[in-house]
């Protein structure tokens, strides 16, 4: 849509004020007078669009016309200038003929309108008199559109007002009769709301506005309210077909023909443009060669148009509706209802739609859509969104638009506007219009937003068909957002130092490029916006950043230059980006010149519009004046550079070395290197004097970071050297590249294919033969020569030469060869140098040297002495011996046998014992020699022969021969030396000792090692002397060296570990409590070995352990080595907790107060061989405790055996008194050392019985021991049943220990009972106690003993209570409860409230517990069946309440409910001496009561401690109360009645069902009622606030005597309230004085 402001042409009136086309100036302004031509001055108007283009300096007109005539002169700058000028001036002066032309149509159509504008008013205001004022009409309609020259308009690219008004031109009528105009007539509106009367009224002044209705047609209505409905239409429409006939024939008779014509023409020339042949394809689908459905079937049309064609038509949908329905089902009189319908095209192609309103007035469809997205505008922009708006009614439309704020209006004219319906930032226009049925109008939606956010606002349409509708506008307001998303290869970032432009946001660096070549970036830049905006790109100059950097730029003096060197251009250079959109450039840069490119592009977006602060001076119709400019948005600086191209030529020169002959071609190639940034294009030029020299491929074209390989061609013209400089031509660059090319050429040349000839080595009197060719190089044939030299045979004195050559001299074809052959024979032995001569005729002679040597064999040994230092009998022994040949013949030697007194006893071998030592060679030879005897060699000589010597060379051997020698060592426990080595222990104290802490069951190992001192290897065998085990496997041997074998598959570490405990069970079955594993226990002793042997101690029960370990290696004498070990620790273990070296724990976990004793059973193993007797005691770890050390004293043994009946057994000795007296002589056995009896040897059964008779005499009787203190002994809370047993070895026995939780204080949370059981080993059987010289057991308290840590916690029982209110439970109810929604149904007996609480156990023990309450409170629980647990005791079954178990860490939901009952109500009555427990009347200051339940809820526990959980209710109940307790008629005329009101009050806070009962004490005249109570019953609510609720009673009285009547009435309540009593009393009369005369 193209914006062209002003829309209306504006001009300058007298005043100087301006006044838009459609002004409402004083239209007898212009009556009468001429209309000159009259401009105006729109100046401030281009200033302020094009800023400094329209308000900086100009050039003159002198001035332009001095500078033509200037012209005629020779600067041809000055002549093409001064000729553009010229046609500038030429074309101006015609656009200003053209503008003033248009200005001057413009101007006097204007007039022209204004004066037919005050033409009609004037006609109007003649009619109507003096009226006219007061009717406020609108003003006429315009006749500018018609007047002015739209196509002048249109041709000079101006906004005609045919492009704005879309009303169809009127079509002129045939004259009439007056009319009543529209606004005259009663709308629908007027006949509903204004009374017949109000219009019998107005009947007059209607009379009189008809009058003058002929002169108002053409009045515009576009601010009245427009006519929709049939009742508010023109009588015309309740006029039948016949009238509407006859006035029709009447309006053609009475038309004059030539204007009939006219039309018909006109008519007949608008059929002719409409008639012309359709696309079939927007036929409907049913026809031929129709459109094609989206829903049907090509083939199913087909059918249907078949079908068709035979006359069953069929109903094919062009247009799919839905829903297809509309229906409004549940509606309410003078609501509006909406329903938004859907219409899909179902064909292929496009079809215009027409919806067809409804007849009856009750529907309606809106002739603007509720929504109008204006959609996206810049800030300080204008957007217009035309909605086309077409009335489908059946009666004339009158609209109105106004703001949401200003409906409703107090009257129609206040809202109506000339302009636009602003309602920042949105105007509507026009305000207000009129369409007739079918007619459509254009209706402009403006949205200039001042801010960058989503703006919205509310419209009403008003019709004057009383709809009103409600159009939301929408629109955002969007600043310019413009963002560099992608760069190829990136942005780049200034260089430290780097100067750059002050204005660029971004930086894009190109790589330096070479002259005339391109390179290219491709930039993707997003237009953020959802608005499009046209672009141009420019390129300036940069405006560089100051040097210094403290220094700041001054962008006041930044300038744009346009930079027309430059070597970056942009692809599209303009265009348009569209909404929201990523656009894509082509950043070229295309260097011409060496030198560096610095520019700036700028994208320049067109007429970005001004900020709305500086277009408020300037308003067009209440909407912002646009005004904009073209914006830089974006500023990327460039950088490029450009090198000059590099080649590389490799090599750079050619020089051939040697000489080549004339005439012969010379070729050798080369490359050229591109390591330019482009490819390049050469030519190599041709050098042709004298010599040829050239390049192939001669042209061509070389990629960058390619080469190309060249071949140079160089031919010799001349002997001699030559030198040429060969350059190659580069496009585009300025040098050439030059190749420098050196060669030399010669003539004939002889070349002989060997450099000299070696003769060799010979014997004298041999003869040596040699063969070698000569070549000729050349072209052309040489004669040659050959001899010796005759310097080198004067030089021996010799003047035959010992040399024969064959053929000696001959000639040699081009580049052929020929074959010489040189035979040597030698005279006598020498080394011989000499030359032999070949001469070339008419060229150059060469040399051959030759060299031949002639000797005789000769050898020798290098050391004719061998002497051995380590022999050892009957082992070999290995030396070297060196023979030396020194001569370079080969000789031939042979090694003999040995010679000497003592060759008998040794044998020698010789390797290799014969061969060939070749020229000066030195050759070692092994020789082996093995002796059988011991003691110095002396006379030993071994010989060798060589060929061609005459005597044989002579080696004597001599040295001492050994025997075997073997030494035990130990290692020393405390490492190794500071140096690395083991230190060992000395020979005379060596001794195996395993520790004297060995743990029970811990596997120590030692080593001792074995080194034999000589070469003589030997068997040996160890083992240990008593603590042996059979002889394990192979298998079992890598196991217990901690080598697992593969087999089928890799052993686990646990299988392992089984395997190696199974090892040591099997050394250990011999039952003596400790085996030592030798490992390797034999096998062969190697020379000069130093064998580990590794000593495994295993055992499985304590004591002290010694034994000798037996070492014997071959023949030598046996070495006893000996073995101590100590072992400690207790062997019994437990079974849950297995063998461990942490002492086991047994937790009894937490346990209540006062609780039964707990039992736990455990079961002992004894690993051991032997019976093992346990004595149990216990201790209880007090805390706090600070005794230190303990003092035993025992008599006797501390720990007696026991029988079954737990009695100690007698003793080995006698008790006597004397025999412990006797016992007392004897002296004191240290503790701990061995007996003097266990020292000996059992060797006979006599000695068993001294042993037992002296141990017997050795029995302790006072035994003292000191210890550190750890417990108190106790029995209690923990013990251990049986206090002795005894454990079988290999075996297991179990044990109970019990926990009996004791009472704890009720100021103590929880006690922590820690204690610890010490079980003491003793040993019964007397081999189990000691072997003589080999082990030694202690036992009682000299033993180690099995302790077990027992830990327990006691609390007191308690369970966490979780209710709503903090710490008590409240019920809060009311006793109207008890009544029903219909009281008459009768009252409830009972109302349950429930709440719930949880009971959490926090503790680490179960919990039993039972929960005791009492009426009018009950439990429920959802988890009292779950958690039920039948009662262990008779007491507890007789218990009513379930017992309820709550394990650690759970909770049970109880359900608590208070019942409300009718008995309940009667508590509030009783005296205070039958109150129940709990139960309190609260009595409030406002009257209100309620009764206050208290109980607690009662948590008993297993062991009878409880915990109390209060709970409480209150119950509200109603307090009735009248206003007076006495109502007293007084004196009545009888049969009259009489009426009084008393208040019944509820001051309670609970509904009250009230009774009314009447009590009188006389009834008289048949029963006739005296008293009255109305109503009988009742419903008080409950009082809100302070006040209480009040119910009104009316009483009355009818007096049926001249007597006394009294009655009592008695309220009383349904929920127990106390009842009320009201005395009623009067007196009956027949004087009439008592007579009421208004009851008569």
């Amino acid at each position: 849509m193209r914006w062209a402001w002003p829309l209306n042409p504006v001009r300058s009136l007298g005043n100087g004020r301006p006044e838009a086309e459609g002004s409402q100036g004083d239209p007898g302004a212009m009556a009468g007078h001429s209309f000159p031509n009259r401009s105006q001055d729109i100046s401030p108007l281009l200033a302020s669009t094009f800023k400094d283009l329209y308000t900086g300096d100009v050039i003159g007109a002198d001035i332009v016309a001095n500078w033509i005539k200037s012209r005629g002169g020779e600067n041809v700058y000055h002549e093409a200038f001064t000729e553009e000028l010229q046609k500038l001036v030429a074309e101006y002066n015609c656009r200003l003929t053209e503008a003033d032309r248009v200005e001057e149509n413009i101007i006097q159509a204007q007039a022209r309108a204004r004066a037919e504008e005050e033409r009609a008013l004037n006609v109007l205001k003649v009619d109507a008199g003096e009226e006219f004022h007061k009717m406020e009409l609108p003003p006429v309609a315009s006749s500018f559109r018609w007047i002015v020259d739209n196509e002048l308009l249109r041709k000079n690219h101006l906004t005609c007002p045919d492009d704005y008004i879309t009303d169809k031109l009127p079509v002129t009528r045939a004259p009439k009769g007056k009319t009543e105009p529209g606004y005259m007539k009663e709308t629908f509106s007027f006949k509903q709301r204004i009374s017949s009367d109000l219009q019998d009224q107005m009947t007059t002044q209607i009379a009189h506005l008809q009058k003058i209705s002929g002169s108002l047609s053409n009045v515009s209505l576009s601010t009245l309210t427009l006519l929709s409905t049939p009742d508010s239409s023109h009588q015309t429409k309740k006029t039948s077909k016949k009238s509407n006939a006859s006035q029709e024939a009447a309006w053609k008779s009475s038309k004059c023909k030539a204007e009939g014509e006219r039309e018909c023409a006109y008519l007949a020339k608008l059929e002719k443009r409409q008639n012309y042949l359709k696309n079939p394809r927007f036929f409907p689908p049913n026809t031929l060669h129709g459109g094609k459905s989206l829903v049907i079937s090509q083939e199913k049309m087909e059918k249907i148009i078949a079908e068709a064609n035979k006359g069953d038509t069929s109903f094919v949908p062009v247009f799919h509706v839905n829903p297809p329905v509309v229906l409004f089902s549940d509606y309410e009189v003078g609501h509006v209802y909406e329903m938004t319908v859907e219409i899909q095209n179902v064909t292929s192609t496009c079809h215009h739609v027409r919806l067809i309103p409804p007849s009856t007035s009750a529907f309606a469809i809106g002739p603007v859509p509720r929504v109008i997205d204006c959609g996206s505008c810049l800030v300080g922009g204008i957007k217009v969104t035309l909605i086309l708006c077409r009335n489908e009614g059946f009666s004339t439309g009158k609209f109105c638009i106004m703001p949401k704020k200003a409906w409703p209006p107090p009257n129609f004219m206040a809202v109506a506007t000339v302009g636009f319906v602003t309602q920042d930032p949105f105007g509507i226009y026009p305000a207000v219009f009129e369409l007739a049925p079918g007619q459509s109008t254009t209706v402009e939606v403006v949205f200039f937003p001042s801010s960058p956010e989503v703006s919205q606002e509310i419209y009403t349409i008003v019709c004057d068909n009383c709809q009103v509708n409600d159009v939301t506008v929408t629109g955002v307001g969007q600043l310019i957002a413009l963002e560099l998303l992608h760069v190829t290869g990136g942005e780049s970032s200034p260089a430290p130092g780097e100067v750059t432009d002050v204005t660029a946001q971004h930086l894009i660096r190109f790589d330096p490029q070479n002259p005339h070549t391109t390179e290219e970036k491709n930039l993707v830049i997003r237009n953020s916006t959802h608005v499009e905006l046209p672009f141009y790109w420019q390129i300036i100059k940069p405006n560089l950043q100051p040097s210094v950097p403290e220094e700041a730029a001054d962008f006041t003096k930044i300038e744009y230059k346009r930079d027309t060197e430059s070597a970056f251009s942009l692809n599209p250079d303009q265009g348009v980006l569209l909404p929201h959109a990523d656009h894509e450039f082509t950043l070229t840069y295309a260097p011409q010149e060496l030198k560096t490119y610095h520019s700036v592009i700028q994208m320049v977006l067109r007429d970005i519009p001004e900020s709305p602060s500086l277009v408020k001076e300037g308003m067009l119709k209440n909407i912002p004046q646009y005004k904009a400019e073209d914006v830089i948005a974006l500023e990327i600086e460039v950088k490029g550079s450009t090198e000059p191209f590099q080649l590389l030529l490799e090599p750079y020169a050619i020089i051939i070395p040697g000489e080549s002959f004339i005439s012969v071609n010379v070729r050798k190639t080369f490359k050229m290197w591109n390591n330019s940034k482009s490819l390049i294009k050469y030519t190599w030029e041709k050098i042709t004097a004298c010599d040829i020299v050239e390049v192939e491929p001669h042209t061509g074209v070389i990629d960058m970071n390619e080469c190309c390989e060249f071949e140079l061609t160089i031919t010799g013209g001349k002997p001699g050297r030559v030198s040429h400089n060969l350059p190659c031509k580069i496009e585009h660059s300025p040098e050439p590249v030059v190749l420098h090319v050196e060669a030399a050429f010669k003539g004939p040349l002889l070349c002989i294919d060997v450099p000299s000839l070696q003769l060799g080595l010979i014997k004298w009197g041999e003869s040596v033969l040699r063969t070698f060719e000569i070549k000729n190089l050349c072209q052309l044939p040489a004669r040659w020569r050959m001899q010796e030299s005759q310097v080198c045979l004067a030089e021996r004195n010799e003047e035959i030469s010992p040399f024969t050559i064959q053929p000696s001299a001959g000639e040699i074809p081009p580049l052929g060869s020929c074959s010489v052959s040189v035979q040597f024979t030698s005279p006598l032995c020498q080394r011989l140098q000499t030359i032999l001569e070949l001469e070339v005729e008419n060229g150059e002679g060469s040399h051959l040297p030759v060299f031949v040597e002639v000797q005789t064999p000769q050898a020798c040994l290098m050391s004719s002495h061998l002497a051995l230092t380590e022999i050892y009998t009957g082992i070999p022994v290995k030396a070297t011996s060196k023979l030396f040949n020194q001569t370079q013949l080969p000789a031939k030697y042979l090694w003999g046998k040995l010679v000497g007194s003592q060759a008998a006893f040794c044998s020698a071998t010789v390797s290799p014992a014969s061969g060939t030592l070749g020229p000066n060679e030195e050759k070692e030879f092994c020789i082996e020699l093995t002796t059988n005897i011991t003691g110095e060699l002396k006379d030993l000589v071994l010989s060798c022969s060589i060929e061609d010597m005459t005597e044989p060379l002579f080696l004597s051997i001599s040295g001492d021969v050994k025997g075997l020698h073997i030494t035990y060592s130990v290692p020393c426990e405390n490492g190794a030396a500071s140096d690395g080595r083991q230190i060992l222990q000395s020979p005379c104290d060596l001794l195996l000792d395993f520790g004297s802490e060995v743990t029970f069951k811990d596997i120590v190992k030692r080593q001792l090692i074995l080194t034999n001192h000589t070469a003589i290897s030997a068997p040996f065998k160890l083992e240990a002397e008593y603590f042996t085990g059979y002889s394990p496997t192979p298998e079992e041997i890598c196991l217990s060296s901690g080598h697992l074998v593969k087999r089928r598959g890799p052993i686990t570490k646990h299988a392992a570990k089984r395997a190696q405990s199974a090892f040591a069970a099997a050394l250990l079955s011999h039952g003596k409590g400790v085996a030592f594993h030798v490992q390797p226990s034999s096998g062969t002793l190697k020379a000069f070995q130093q064998l580990i042997i590794e000593i495994t101690a295993y055992n499985n029960m304590w004591g002290e352990y010694r034994d000798d370990l037996v070492c014997k290696v071959g023949d030598l004498q046996t070495k006893l080595i000996p073995m101590q070990m100590t072992v400690k620790g207790c062997p019994i273990f437990l079974q849950m907790t297995g063998p461990q070296t942490q002492q086991p724990i047994i937790r009894f976990g937490t346990h209540v107060s006062g609780g039964c004793p707990v039992l736990r059973s455990v079961r002992l193993n004894n690993p051991t061989p032997f019976d093992i007797r346990l004595d149990w005691e216990i201790y209880n770890q007090v805390e706090d405790d600070k005794k230190l050390v303990d003092l035993l004293m025992f008599f006797g043994d501390p720990f007696p055996p026991e029988d079954v009946d737990k009695n100690e057994a007698a003793s080995t000795g006698s008790n006597s008194e004397l025999e412990i007296a006797l016992e007392l002589d004897q002296p004191p056995i240290p503790c701990g050392s061995v007996y003097p009896a266990l020292q000996t040897t059992d060797e006979s059964s006599d000695t068993d019985s001294k042993e037992i008779a002296q141990e017997s005499a050795m029995q302790k009787i006072v035994s003292v021991l000191i210890q550190p203190h750890e417990g108190v002994p106790a029995n209690n809370p923990y013990s251990v049943t049986p206090r002795q047993i005894v454990v079988p070895g290999g075996g297991s026995i179990f044990v109970c220990i019990s926990f009996t939780p004791h009472v704890v204080p009720e100021t103590v949370t929880e006690v922590h009972c820690e204690g610890f059981a010490l079980g003491f080993m003793s040993l019964d059987d007397k081999l189990a106690k000691t072997v003589p010289d080999k082990v030694l057991r202690k036992h009682g308290y000299d033993a180690p003993q099995l302790r077990i840590d027992l830990r327990a916690s006691v609390r007191h029982a308690l369970l966490k209570v979780d209710m709503d209110h903090d710490g008590e439970m409240m019920f809060y109810s009311m006793a109207s409860d008890l009544i029903p929604d219909q009281p008459l149904l009768g009252v409830l007996t009972d109302s349950v409230m429930t709440q719930s609480l949880k009971l959490i156990n926090c503790t680490k023990v179960p919990l039993y517990f039972r929960l005791l309450l009492s009426t009018p409170f009950s439990l429920a629980s959802t988890d009292l069946q779950k958690n039920t647990k039948t009662s262990h005791s008779k007491k507890e079954e007789t218990e009513q309440q379930p017992q309820l178990v709550l394990y650690p860490q759970q909770n049970m939901l109880v359900k608590v409910s208070f019942h409300t009952t009718l008995e309940l109500l009667t508590y509030q009555h009783l005296p205070d001496t039958q109150m129940l427990p709990g139960f309190q009347v609260l009595q409030f200051e406002n009257g209100e009561r309620k009764l206050k339940f208290s109980q607690n809820l009662v948590i008993e526990y297993s062991n009878h401690s409880t915990q109390l959980v209060p709970v409480t209710a209150y119950l509200t109940v109603p307090v009735l109360e009248l206003s007076c307790d006495t109502v007293d008629f007084k004196t009545c005329f009888v049969a009259q009645t009489k009426t009084e009101h008393v208040f019944l009050s509820n001051r309670g806070g609970c509904r009250s069902y009230w009774t009314a009962l009447l009590d009188e004490q006389e009834k008289h005249n048949n029963d006739l009622e005296v008293f009255s109570v109305s109503p009988p019953n009742g419903i008080l609510e409950a009082r809100k606030g302070d006040q209480p609720t009040k119910d009104v009673l009316q009483i009355t009285f009818t007096a049926r005597k001249a007597i006394e009547y009294e009655a009592v009435v008695t309220i009383t309540g349904m929920l127990g309230e106390k009842p009320c009593v009201l005395q009623l009393r009067g007196c009956g009369s027949y004087d009439g004085k008592y007579e009421d005369p208004h009851l008569i």
